[in-house]
């Protein structure tokens, strides 16, 4: 049976820390959903993963798990009590036991006896494509697998709560989309509840039924991973989740139907930002200075002829992606522009039109945050966070588990 998740004002400050960890964060997950909490280093997501363990204890606020409360107050339920399991990111695999007794030992705590325990794991270990690993050691184990072993853990244990903490993260590309899949085929038919932490956006898009960006240790904005893309709530939140750049713009006009016009600065150029174009057009007057981010899908390259283009630009570097090629496009006064797609290739040194689509910018006012064309990730400092992955926060305080 999943679990709902109840999350009320949670704060969080680390001894001799600055700042908190995490700020009045409320969050609602229903139950059988796949959260996925997106967000750079120090940002708060592990913290806030830890606080629903209860590895950490909270400073104010309140955590429910199917409608029992496990934080509030003075009030601490230890992790074994919580019904619910872990995935690690260093896989935290005990090394003296091997695959099968590894994931046996999440059945200890209810009593079954040992024969049944190591043939649920052998089941187990057959649905995760490791059956006949099963006698081997995490140390005779490749990453992937060692993987799938922790996740079968957490599966076997039939909690209504799976927490995974960048599972992949220590993956090489194809094994990390390859796990991907199988984690979400197999936490979706265990049906449970589940909550997993990555700074990597694709990988957070994929996976979600919901997304929560956090931003030091705030929640700045949650909903489908279309809603976020489409609507960011602010320029971190559409930073973070993937721009091609960003211009500095004037609002030239407003018109009846919530649409901008925006003048880009430096070039006497105008051009439309639709009403649902960003999160910001409405508080925007004319004249006011702002940035529009532009997603890679808003832009497009066209005929540097008059008329045909919003601006222009010069071929810095191009390549090929298979499916067609990315580009990197300097604009005079104004930086760079990476990631633009076509079917077709561009030279680079050529002169090239831009095409700007309303649907993939979103424009914000000037003093949040501006960022440059570079597109990249504005990644925050001083990382509070010290990882700890141990099978014994997830299943039982006994250090030396016999299966």
């Amino acid at each position: 049976m999943a679990d709902p998740i109840t999350i009320t004002g949670l704060t969080k400050t680390y001894p001799g820390a600055g700042s908190p960890a995490l700020r009045e964060v409320s969050l609602d997950v229903a139950p059988g959903t796949f959260l996925v909490l997106l967000g750079p280093s120090g940002s708060g997501k592990t913290t806030l993963l830890r606080c629903l363990a209860g590895i950490e204890r909270i400073d104010s606020g309140r955590i429910a798990l199917a409608d029992r409360v496990v934080a509030e107050g003075r009030a601490h339920v230890p992790p074994d009590q919580r019904d619910l399991s872990m995935v690690f990111q260093d896989y935290a695999l005990w090394p003296h036991l091997n695959a099968r007794d590894n994931v046996a030992f999440a059945l200890r705590r209810r009593g079954l006896p040992r024969a049944e325990r190591r043939t649920r794991a052998l089941a187990m270990l057959d649905r995760v494509g490791l059956d006949r690993l099963a006698h081997r050691y995490p140390n005779e184990l490749s990453g992937g697998q060692q993987q799938r072993v922790a996740l079968a853990r957490a599966l076997i244990g039939d909690t209504g709560l799976i927490l995974c903490d960048e599972p992949l993260s220590n993956l090489d590309a194809d094994l990390r989309e390859r796990m991907r899949i199988e984690i979400s085929s197999l936490v979706r038919e265990a049906g449970a509840t589940t909550v997993y932490i990555t700074h990597d956006q694709a990988e957070a898009f994929a996976l979600a039924d919901r997304v929560g960006v956090l931003e030091d240790g705030c929640l700045v904005q949650s909903g489908t991973p279309e809603d976020v893309y489409n609507h960011p709530a602010t320029s971190f939140v559409a930073r973070f989740t993937g721009l091609a750049g960003e211009l500095r713009v004037r609002v030239a006009s407003r018109g009846d139907d919530g649409s901008v016009e925006v003048l880009a600065e430096g070039t006497g150029q105008a051009f439309p930002v639709g009403a649902g174009g960003g999160a910001a057009p409405a508080v925007l007057a004319a004249g006011a200075r702002a940035v529009l981010a532009i997603r890679p899908t808003g832009v497009r390259l066209t005929s540097a002829s008059p008329g045909e283009h919003h601006l222009t630009g010069v071929i810095s570097d191009v390549a090929f992606r298979g499916r067609g090629y990315e580009h990197a496009i300097d604009i005079p006064g104004h930086g760079r522009l990476t990631g633009v797609f076509s079917e077709t290739r561009a030279a680079r040194g050529d002169q090239v039109g831009l095409r700007l689509e309303a649907a993939g910018v979103h424009l914000f006012p000037a003093g949040d945050e501006a960022g440059d064309l570079s597109g990249g990730e504005r990644v925050a400092t001083g990382d509070q966070v010290t990882r700890s992955g141990h099978p014994e926060l997830e299943l039982s305080s006994d250090r030396h588990p016999h299966t």
